[in-house]
């Protein structure tokens, strides 16, 4: 290393503590400190709670919960969307130490049959439908025994761990009991046996159970202690300045760390109210729920702030309320952040960066950072959070400034994959650092910019590209909304580039006037030799771009068959 320059790596402390307690224990100072404020506005449910009234109905759910028999470390799995039920879910299942099982409500059969057999689920709580899907019809599927059976009696070859299943809505089915059922059970019980076993509870013990996307293979079950999600939601909302009078718009999916941890628990944990626009993402209902409600922030992958801006009822919408929140879950377009700044209002915007398997936030950006800081990085570590920068190849330290995989040790560092010890170690090595494989540079100030993924990086001739910065290139042209860069494979160079984009609405534009805006500006080979044009990319329900889809789309398309059967070294 050249004499002078100093290694990526860097920790963050803060001048708040830790919190040692659990997610119940915290959940209940902030519902007796602010027993008045509102705690959730579900608005196409037409349900709100305030703090104090949340807190009885999570004292009656968790007491419904002991009544079927359920115990400490057991798991729930929910199979719902946005509603009220599914946030009195999340806090009751941590008042008794149960660990909740977030199921995608994009999971089908095969994906839903998985997850409630790797978890050992005992107890599973789902929604009737939403939109063209039947929930109750794709249980049966599943567990078509459960038709036979009385509730909380369910006997299954295939689901040997499955007792009970809760509908939340909708009419009573068979082998089923209904949500307002469990929640009179609760009111049967005395307050006294939630309490006697909240009192055994430790911040250390798992508490919530997620699986990763699964953009290939099976998904892995994410294990995570109240000390991971609390603090994380805690110095997220920290971060941010919430405090009681911050009322947070939340149109990111519940089952996921975004919307889990990044918006509930960053808002409970400051007294904040919870806006649910609508059961899944919906631009206009986002749109009027910030109006309507007064929101002072609102969370949402990049994909959702785009098709927010570009609404065609956008500019009637009074935003003036709007302070802060997070554009997060996929990589962040410089352009699109400069937009959210300025035309949503949203002055304080920042960004999170982190996985599933951290909590999920490792690095954040500041409303105290520079808008170039917030726009064009990744902020930096979060409090009590390590960070540094390896060679992919030997795992060592890069100097400042060189790109290298993200590797990260702390609190928020998952207990590891549930049953799965050999995936577990391939990510969390002897010393405790959890390998992202995401690639990025870390500068002299600690700000961490990501420049791609290891498995996203293209080698075109020897060359080394990240689409990442071809990405963000191509979203200074001013007729392109969005575009996404893969790689696709050639036989003379290994692969070639290629761009897919989508223009804005009405807008008409060659791939030569493309390439032409590309040239003299970018490198030659970083050029996309191929472009798409389209109206949405393949992604999962969290929004993250499903690339090895887009390059199984394209190879096809293109006639690469085979270039793509070329074995490499």
């Amino acid at each position: 290393m050249p004499k002078g320059r100093s290694l990526s790596y860097a920790h963050m402390g803060y001048d708040k503590s830790l919190i040692g307690k659990t997610i119940c224990d915290m959940f209940d100072d902030i519902a007796e400190k602010y027993p008045d404020n509102d705690a959730i506005v579900s608005l196409h449910q037409g349900t709100r709670y305030t703090y104090g009234e949340l807190q009885r109905e999570v004292c009656r759910a968790a007491k419904g919960l002991l009544s079927l028999g359920i115990k400490k470390g057991d798991r729930v799995a929910i199979w719902a969307t946005n509603i009220a039920e599914w946030v009195v879910t999340q806090f009751a299942t941590a008042k008794i130490g149960v660990i909740m099982v977030n199921i995608n409500p994009a999971y089908r059969t095969h994906e839903l049959e998985y997850v409630l057999q790797q978890s050992e689920t005992q107890t599973l709580i789902l929604i009737d439908s939403f939109k063209t899907s039947d929930y109750i019809k794709m249980f049966y599927e599943v567990c078509p025994e459960a038709k036979n059976c009385k509730p909380g009696q369910i006997v299954s070859e295939n689901l040997p761990f499955l007792k009970n299943v809760v509908l939340i809505r909708g009419e009573k089915k068979e082998g089923m009991f209904t949500w307002d059922e469990v929640m009179k059970m609760g009111d049967e019980m005395p307050d006294a046996v939630v309490c006697a076993t909240q009192g055994t509870l430790s911040f250390d013990e798992p508490i919530n159970i997620q699986y990763t996307s699964g953009t290939t293979g099976f998904p892995k079950g994410v294990v995570l202690t109240h000390h991971n999600v609390l603090n994380n939601g805690f110095f997220i909302g920290d971060y941010m300045k919430f405090t009681e009078k911050d009322r947070l718009c939340i149109p990111v999916p519940f089952y996921h760390c975004f919307g889990m941890v990044l918006s509930n628990l960053a808002s409970m944990t400051h007294g904040s109210t919870m806006v649910l626009p609508a059961e899944h993402f919906d631009p206009l209902k986002t749109l009027e729920a910030i109006e309507k409600e007064r929101c002072t922030a609102v969370h949402g992958v990049p994909t959702m702030f785009i098709a927010e801006l570009e609404h065609p009822e956008f500019s009637r919408f009074d935003l003036s309320t709007l302070r802060t929140g997070i554009m997060a879950g996929s990589p962040c377009p410089i352009e699109v952040m400069k937009r959210v700044n300025t035309q949503m209002n949203m002055s304080d915007i920042v960004i999170v960066y982190g996985q599933t398997e951290t909590s999920p936030g490792l690095t954040m950006s500041s409303v105290y950072d520079s808008l170039e800081k917030r726009v064009t990085t990744v902020g930096k570590p979060m409090p009590y959070t390590e960070l540094k920068i390896v060679d992919p190849k030997n795992g060592e330290i890069v100097p400042r400034g060189e790109p290298g995989e993200i590797c990260a040790r702390g609190y928020a560092v998952m207990r590891g994959y549930y049953k799965n010890p050999d995936a577990t170690g391939l990510v969390i090595d002897d010393d405790g650092w959890i390998h992202t494989g995401d690639l990025g540079i870390l500068d002299e100030e600690d700000y961490c910019k990501i420049t791609g993924r290891i498995k996203d990086m293209v080698i075109r001739g020897g060359e080394n590209i990240y689409p990442r910065e071809v990405e963000e290139f191509l979203y200074t042209h001013p007729e392109i909304s969005d575009a996404q860069v893969i790689g696709v494979p050639d036989v003379k160079y290994g692969e070639e580039l290629m761009a897919w984009v989508k223009v804005k609405n009405g807008i008409a534009i060659t791939e030569d006037e493309i390439k032409e805006f590309c040239r003299g500006k970018i490198a030659h080979y970083k050029i996309p030799r191929y472009i798409k044009f389209v109206d949405e990319f393949p992604m999962t329900v969290t929004g993250k771009i499903q690339k090895y889809k887009m390059r199984e789309i394209s190879i096809k398309e293109l006639g690469l068959d085979n270039a793509a059967r070329i074995k490499t070294a």
